[in-house]
């Protein structure tokens, strides 16, 4: 059975029910040297959660903060490590607001799924039919699917300097999003369209303005009328141009280099989106996240036979184009094995903030277990995945399966 078949088998299962798993109490009271954290458990190593964030908020730690929520019918957990702010030193606030990144695809390629659904979108058509004033010619067969895949072929649009510090000194400034995809689309492909696989932001762009085309209505609006307000979502939106987190949150710190050589840990806390738009630029809360996992994976935001296309990766002939291993995302997610499942999910980082979505199902289409985090990572778009984002993932699911 090739990978296509069987994730789309795999994908059928998840509208056969819902598994709200075990309920979530308040958690305590947290207090800046320990982890906070209530769990009624079966099958989770609630230990190996604990120690994952125990050393978060320390002097030197990889991270500031960490909220962590699991869920499924083998257990759940909830807690959190860490300060809400270097200054201060009071402990992280388990509710609080943060940047989700690119989790926000999840619910950009949800819309598009529910638009198709709905005969208003088709996701073989070329993307160009729906916005033929900003898509050119060079691009017409990209259709509406392979920019959710990200098998586009679209390039990478990037700022003329990417060096951190000149990042920080511009993080008020932003884009039209159109004026990003017109840049993109006057450069050659990167490949054509449907033969690899380059996981990057401008795909989801497209998408965001083709939500807006389509319906008439702004992106913002439509997220609310679709999703956040169904699912009462309280702490999700979109902030546009306000570079600010509203409402409670902990504090986002990015390691900076000096001239000496040294280090120091700023406060990236407010910073306005840039060009993320559809892609990236969420705000949520680990609560929202949470609900909004078990309702999208079993069927309750995008309708079977579209939910299917989140499960469901491109070709086996189709490669990332970077390392050449198999193609791993999928139309909004993205698939790894850990502990011998199939984990789906997606992650995110903005500066200050380390995001995931994850999930495992029963054959019977039951979730399993469920995880959503907030870290604060000091280095949130590194390289490298933050080690205790790693650690809270393996304590969850298990460690990564031999490739």
């Amino acid at each position: 059975m090739n990978a296509r078949t069987r994730t789309t088998l795999m994908a059928t299962t998840l509208v056969l029910g819902m598994s709200a798993g075990p309920a979530l109490a308040a958690a305590p009271a947290p207090t800046a040297s320990r982890t906070a954290a209530r769990h009624i458990t079966d099958t989770l190593d609630t230990a190996a959660v604990r120690a994952a964030i125990a050393g978060v908020g320390k002097p030197g730690a990889d991270a500031t903060a960490a909220l962590v929520r699991i869920g499924g019918t083998e257990g759940a957990w909830l807690g959190s490590a860490g300060v809400h702010d270097l200054a201060g030193g009071t402990p992280a606030d388990p509710d609080g607001r943060f940047r989700a990144g690119s989790v926000t695809k999840v619910f950009t390629a949800a819309m598009v799924l529910q638009l198709a659904g709905e005969g208003r979108v088709d996701l073989n058509r070329p993307a160009r039919t729906y916005l033929p004033d900003l898509i050119p010619a060079a691009y017409a067969k990209v259709t509406v699917r392979q920019l959710l895949n990200h098998t586009s072929g679209i390039p990478s649009v990037g700022s003329p300097d990417d060096s951190l510090d000149h990042l920080y000194a511009h993080r008020f400034d932003g884009r039209d999003p159109a004026d990003v995809v017109r840049e993109a689309t006057a450069r050659k492909p990167d490949f054509a369209p449907g033969t690899a696989q380059h996981y990057d932001n401008i795909g989801y762009t497209v998408a965001g303005l083709l939500i807006e085309r389509v319906t008439g209505d702004s992106y913002a609006h439509q997220l609310a009328t679709r999703i956040t307000r169904p699912l009462h979502l309280k702490d999700t939106y979109v902030p546009g141009a306000d570079p600010t987190i509203r409402g409670p949150h902990n504090h986002g710190y990015q390691v900076f280099a000096e001239p000496d050589g040294s280090t120091t840990l700023r406060d990236v806390t407010v910073w306005g989106a840039g060009d993320t738009f559809a892609a990236g630029d969420l705000i949520s809360t680990t609560a929202d996240l949470e609900r909004f996992t078990r309702a999208l994976f079993t069927g309750h935001v995008v309708r079977a036979a579209q939910l299917r296309e989140m499960f469901t990766l491109p070709g086996p002939s189709v490669r990332d184009v970077k390392t050449g291993k198999p193609a791993a995302y999928s139309v909004g997610l993205s698939t790894m094995r850990l502990g011998g499942h199939e984990v789906w999910g997606k992650t995110g980082g903005r500066w200050g903030y380390n995001t995931v979505i994850a999930a495992t199902l029963s054959p019977a289409g039951t979730l399993t277990r469920t995880l959503v985090y907030s870290v604060n990572s000091t280095d949130a778009k590194g390289s490298d995945m933050n080690p205790t984002a790693m650690h809270v993932m393996t304590a969850t699911f298990g460690t990564p399966d031999p490739s």
